[in-house]
């Protein structure tokens, strides 16, 4: 499904922009690994070794390590469980189909939080957050993660380009 770039308008509902943008980065992801096989999806096309199907994971995973884990303080099971060696890592049996069904599940969450809390809210303590100086605020959470969305975004563009000359936006 592709998602068409949300122009900016005369919106100041900052809570909706982010998640719309949110979306519009997700369903970029999902877009860009969509079509390629198992075999291009596994494959690496950069110096620094990452696949594609292993960003998808990652984004998932960061998404719910600054929302879940960080937000809300939540625990949960190996928040780094992308990158278990200190790289990213998906698992034979976890399959593109997978990877992005738990992205947009994620989203679902994120969009969970964001309609019941005021983006001034800083974070909980007890998950990745322990000082209570340092929390930061739902909306530099969600900054933070738009940008990390972004960045990958275009980093899944370029891959897809070199593995089958699909370009993105």
């Amino acid at each position: 499904m592709t998602v068409a770039f949300p122009e900016p308008g005369p919106s100041s509902d900052v809570p909706a922009l982010f998640l719309t943008y949110l979306d519009f980065y997700r369903e970029t992801i999902a877009d860009r690994i969509a079509g390629l096989t198992d075999a291009q999806a596994r494959t690496t096309q950069v110096p620094s070794g990452w696949t594609p199907i292993e960003l998808v994971k990652h984004l998932t995973f960061m998404e719910r390590r600054w929302l879940v884990w960080g937000f809300l303080g939540e625990q949960v099971p190996d928040p780094w469980g992308d990158r278990p060696d200190g790289r990213w890592h998906v698992g034979p049996d976890e399959t593109v189909a997978d990877v992005v069904d738990a992205l947009r599940a994620g989203g679902g969450r994120t969009r969970d939080i964001v309609a019941s809390t005021t983006l001034d809210t800083p974070a909980a303590l007890g998950g990745r957050f322990t000082d209570a100086a340092s929390r930061p605020t739902l909306a530099a959470i969600l900054f933070h993660v738009l940008q990390e969305y972004a960045r990958h975004a275009g980093h899944l563009d370029i891959v897809r380009e070199l593995i089958d000359g699909r370009t993105g936006e």
